[in-house]
């Protein structure tokens, strides 16, 4: 599995941070933005979704100033479920119930060791399948239909 990691200007030094810890845990990843300067979030979003629908097996980790201008950019991108993270709870069972393939994070809301933490949660939990397969179909569908 690949990671794909991306950022805006306000997400910068926590999009370091999290690449210093995949990097820890033997994960390859690719960075694709931005290097500090003042980025629109949507290009970012765009990048990291592509890929990871390209790639699939792959996730992705989006950090924007809340995680929400992520969250919905990259919402746009067919295949892609990504969830903004905020919390444990809510992390461990994107993952387990909606297969969520990008995670969204603030780098103005999150402090780093909660940060890394919900990166590590989304990393290990594996998707539950089962009900919630059919679930994630229909999500599928809606994209198809809309």
């Amino acid at each position: 599995m690949k990671i794909w990691i991306g950022c805006d200007h306000a997400g910068y030094t926590r999009k370091q941070e999290v690449i210093a810890l995949l990097q820890e845990r033997g994960l390859e990843t690719e960075d694709c933005g931005c290097q500090g300067e003042c980025t629109d979030y949507p290009v970012i979003a765009k990048a990291v979704g592509a890929q990871v629908v390209s790639h699939p097996g792959d996730r992705g980790i989006l950090i924007c100033g809340t995680g929400i201008g992520m969250s919905i950019a990259a919402n746009k991108i067919r295949g892609v479920r990504a969830a903004l993270c905020a919390d444990a709870f809510s992390t461990k069972y994107t993952r387990l119930h909606n297969d969520a393939n990008i995670m969204c994070m603030g780098a103005r809301t999150l402090d780093s060791g909660l940060a890394l933490e919900l990166v590590e949660i989304f990393l290990d939990t594996p998707f539950e399948g089962g009900r919630h397969e059919k679930r994630v179909q229909m999500i599928a569908q809606l994209e198809q239909k809309n």
